[in-house]
């Protein structure tokens, strides 16, 4: 039978303990494998980049995130300090930032962020056009998870590294299968900070209208215009999209526009109630009567709660035609 453990047992078991931990991390870091990047991408990318103007702010203790949300702000042009961020995204109480802080903070400084969902190679398209992209890591072990923004700032294809502003360290060169291997615990979670009216390389429609919309719920209509319309451009056939720039239109004053928006999101998607009654709205009010009549009754027609204003509408146009 055992006697109880003395202490220079205990000391052993916990020096065993962190060599466990660290022989994880080796064996983790060691059997990484590089990101698989298909013939075509390496072939569309440049060999090497590097986003130029973007500043470096040193990240110390649980500050990464202002640190790295500054960086970007400031090579978009935006005059803001890592000081001014820390309350704006910090959380003492989980001693960091967290997603939705981030993205918060970007739109409330007059950008739009956009989630990247396109893994690696969605990195270096971006990368590649010549935007910082904010990067989410754990550098350490699923179990103990040490979080860490970092930037991304180039990458060079023949030695298979990533340049990156992280830590204390401004233009860190990362091999990509240990960067992977970090950021893969994150979910590969990613944004880039862009002005309104430029979009992702690889944006997926959804996702940018969700992006798009947030921003236009924090900032108004008129700052959102110039991203719908860049999204309706790339996506003519997007009829959700279409409504969106149509409301954006009308919101500031342009009614014309809007109409226009309005009918190509119902010629994309005819069931869309919503923008036939929009559509019906703007085109009485913009004396197209006949148009305004076939839209209202078409949303008339269609089951929801838009019947009865479409009814109402349709009524007050009647009675002012007979008047």
């Amino acid at each position: 039978m055992k006697g109880p453990l003395r202490p220079s047992e205990r000391k052993n078991a916990r020096i065993a303990g962190v060599l466990a931990l660290v022989m994880s991390l080796l064996l983790i870091s060691g059997c990484a494998a590089t990101p698989r990047l298909s013939p075509e991408d390496r072939q569309s990318l440049p060999s090497r980049t590097a986003v130029g103007d973007v500043p470096f702010h040193g990240q110390r203790d649980y500050q990464c995130g202002p640190a790295s949300l500054a960086m970007v702000l400031e090579a978009a042009g935006r005059e803001v300090g890592v000081d001014a961020l820390i309350p704006q995204v910090f959380l003492p109480g989980r001693e960091g930032s967290v997603q939705p802080e981030m993205l918060a903070t970007v739109r409330r400084h007059g950008l739009i962020p956009f989630r990247l969902d396109t893994g690696f190679p969605g990195l270096l398209d971006e990368l590649a056009a010549g935007r910082p992209v904010v990067v989410m890591q754990n550098l350490s072990l699923p179990a103990w998870p040490q979080w860490h923004y970092a930037v991304a700032i180039g990458y060079d294809l023949p030695a298979e590294e990533l340049v990156m502003h992280t830590g204390m360290t401004p233009e860190r060169r990362i091999d990509f299968a240990r960067f992977d291997a970090t950021w893969a615990r994150s979910e590969r979670w990613a944004f880039v900070a862009l002005p309104p009216g430029r979009l992702p390389v690889d944006e997926d429609v959804e996702a940018a209208t969700r992006a798009i919309t947030d921003f236009e719920s924090a900032q108004g209509s008129a700052p959102a215009l110039p991203a719908w319309q860049a999204l309706a451009q790339r996506h003519p056939d997007a009829a959700m999209v279409q409504f969106a720039l149509g409301n954006a239109r009308h919101a500031t004053g342009d009614a014309l526009g809007a109409k226009r928006a309005f009918r190509a999101a119902v010629n994309a998607d005819p069931e869309l109630a919503p923008a036939w009654l929009n559509l019906g709205i703007v085109a009485g009010r913009t004396g197209d009567t006949d148009t305004a009549h076939q839209a209202l009754e078409r949303a008339a027609a269609l089951p929801g709660p838009w019947q009865s204003r479409a009814r109402e509408e349709r009524r007050a146009l009647t009675k002012e035609r007979d008047a």
